[in-house]
């Protein structure tokens, strides 16, 4: 078994918790770059060895991620962030925070659909009723999250540590926990 299939289904990322929220979601980012890095060996897996067990989990695993934590990666933003962040900022702060939160917001929309078009692909991959994906398609979907990751790193995740304070920081970790349901805190 060569080192690219030992590779292929599995990934490691730094962790954080929702204690701290803002390094969550900035350690949710490393791990959607990893899916995406699988996605793209994915690729490459598929045109070499074809659609065999590894190219199976690999598809399952992308699937999992992208099914199941992005979308709560979003919701996070959504739901508890971008508010928190809107009713904190003032002055010039607040002026980018609603300009900012609103294109994420108008993204994170293209990437749910980009998402739901791959997926198709993924799945049949992952049922053994396809040899191949759609390169530009799968590629096209990692570069418009890396760019979408590029402006929370940069912009968004900065302006929150800058406007937020504990207390807010506090209940968005809650929130968080909730969501996935974390009881035991």
């Amino acid at each position: 078994m060569s080192s690219s299939q030992v590779s292929l289904p599995g990934f490691s990322s730094p962790s954080a918790s929702t204690e701290v929220p803002l390094e969550m979601l900035s350690a949710c980012h490393g791990r959607v770059q990893a899916q995406c890095t699988t996605l793209q060996r994915l690729l490459r897996h598929l045109i070499h060895h074809g659609n065999d067990a590894d190219a199976r989990a690999a598809a399952t695993a992308v699937m999992r991620y992208f099914d199941l934590a992005a979308p709560h990666h979003h919701d996070d933003e959504e739901q508890d962030l971008f508010p928190a962040l809107l009713q904190a900022a003032a002055g010039a702060d607040a002026v980018v925070a609603q300009a900012l939160t609103q294109r994420l917001r108008d993204e994170h929309r293209v990437l749910e659909l980009r998402w739901q078009a791959l997926r198709l692909a993924l799945t049949a991959v992952a049922e053994a009723r396809a040899d191949r994906l759609d390169e530009q398609q799968a590629l096209d979907f990692c570069d418009f999250y890396q760019k979408h990751i590029d402006l929370e790193e940069t912009e968004l995740l900065p302006l929150a540590q800058r406007v937020l304070n504990d207390t807010q920081l506090d209940q968005i970790g809650r929130r968080m926990r909730e969501r996935r349901g974390i009881t035991n805190w």
